[in-house]
């Protein structure tokens, strides 16, 4: 008998200016850091990519799309909460998350400490065992313009089934 399921795949990317003076916020952990990431939202370019990846395999659009900039009511917006709202909007349409694949760029700080916590919470609030999420991070040797630390970058592949 034929596999009758449909199966998709999604890429997000996000990328924020550092700044001083604003809290630093990665996969909805706090990050001791003096820099932070400039944004209407709490800026957590990790989430958001992991958003657009998921809205762009469902054939959704993107984040901004759905949580304008525009609007007031995502001015200081934890990305935890746009993540589950983005989760809600692929379950209601019969999607299931199958598998969540990440990567952080950014010179400092070094961000292997504070991994774990990050997938558990993408995890968490998405409903999935942290065994589909995988979130890791590099840097770029110093090169372009995370190396030179003016912003941190994320890229996310995701995969669905319905």
């Amino acid at each position: 008998m034929p596999d009758s399921r449909e199966f998709r795949t999604g890429f997000g990317y996000d990328v924020h200016r550092l700044v001083y003076g604003r809290e630093l916020i990665l996969g909805g952990v706090k990050i001791e850091y003096h820099w932070g990431l400039l944004g209407h939202s709490d800026a957590d370019v990790l989430l958001h990519a992991i958003c657009d990846a998921l809205l762009g395999a469902a054939a959704l659009g993107d984040i901004g799309r759905h949580f304008p900039d525009t609007d007031a009511a995502y001015a200081g917006i934890s990305s935890i909460l746009l993540l589950e709202k983005t989760g809600e909007k692929l379950s209601g349409r019969g999607w299931r998350i199958s598998n969540i694949d990440s990567t952080i760029v950014a010179q400092r700080p070094k961000l292997a400490p504070y991994l774990e916590e990050m997938t558990l919470n993408i995890a968490n609030c998405l409903g999935l065992s942290d065994s589909c999420v995988n979130v890791k991070a590099t840097t770029t040797e110093g090169l372009g313009f995370a190396g030179r630390e003016h912003g941190i970058a994320a890229y996310s592949t995701v995969s669905i089934v319905r």
